[in-house]
């Protein structure tokens, strides 16, 4: 019997060590240069579904400060929209494409990241391949410091009113006000004398909800692209210009139906626009 004793709490002794290891070996999920890699229960779309083909050129230091606990309009400050059609307020998830340059030339990867969200708070970050984390984390030695002028900074952000660039429900360039115009002379200008390279220029068209998803996804593709080929005249360079449209799925403010037809559209106007994100070397 003693015997038979002693073997029970040996087994109990090694089955709680057994447990204890596992425990400590459980990885969470923390900010974005120490997010880990995709385990089963966490999928990653298609890239080749996002609506922002081909990704974007992040700000690593922007990406680094995502953690988390941030509501999703302190993400969307730090690197923008989801680029998966995906919406914005009710889904719990916001999934990326981001390019990093490796140093050698003008090669670059492209990493899917993924940012989860409990209870409107981001709670934990993914990579799809845990090699794009080192892209992120910070370096432990610097061998020499990088010169200013080739530090990439943060993508710069212009959000310019659909009803101020064009006539209402219209999207080609003859439909576009004298006041639109001069807003993107204004831009191009502004843009070409500071920047020394672009690597990107999107431009994103969205509308409000009014109207049908396959008509408003419509409009909104013919004014970015519209915008995109007015910039391309204005001589920014057509190699970095993008347009997409993503329609009613990215709304600023919510509007409910209770007054007027007149009421809901001023209200909606938020929603109707035009945004550009820029990236390059100033």
């Amino acid at each position: 019997m003693k015997t038979h004793n002693a073997i029970q709490r040996l087994a109990l002794t090694a089955l709680v060590a057994v447990l204890g290891a596992c425990a400590s070996g459980t990885q969470a999920p923390g900010q974005a240069g120490a997010a880990p890699a995709a385990t089963e229960s966490v999928r990653f779309p298609e890239a080749g579904s996002a609506w922002l083909k081909g990704g974007t050129f992040v700000n690593v230091e922007q990406l680094r400060r995502v953690g988390r606990g941030m509501t999703k309009n302190q993400v969307r400050e730090l690197i923008s929209y989801p680029h998966f059609s995906e919406g914005l307020f009710g889904p719990k998830e916001w999934d990326y494409l981001f390019n990093f340059r490796t140093g050698r030339g003008d090669e670059f990867v492209t990493c899917q990241y993924k940012v989860v969200y409990k209870d409107g708070l981001s709670d934990a970050m993914y990579w799809k391949d845990p090699a794009c984390a080192g892209y992120v984390a910070v370096k432990a030695e610097v061998v020499a410091p990088v010169p200013a002028a080739a530090v990439a900074a943060a993508p710069q952000r212009f959000k310019l009113a659909a009803d101020a660039l064009f006539a209402f429900d219209k999207s080609d360039m003859a439909d576009m006000s004298a006041d639109g115009r001069a807003q993107l002379d204004q831009l191009a200008a502004q843009l070409k004398g500071q920047y020394k390279r672009f690597d990107t220029i999107t431009v994103i068209g969205h509308t409000d909800r009014l109207g049908g998803d396959i008509y408003n996804q419509a409009l909104s593709a013919a004014r970015a692209a519209t915008v995109r080929d007015y910039l391309i005249a204005q001589g920014l360079p057509r190699s970095a210009l993008r347009a997409f449209g993503v329609g009613k799925t990215q709304p600023l403010v919510s509007c409910n139906d209770g007054g007027s037809r007149s009421q809901l559209i001023a209200c909606l106007q938020p929603n109707r626009r035009v945004e550009l994100e820029v990236s390059g070397e100033r």
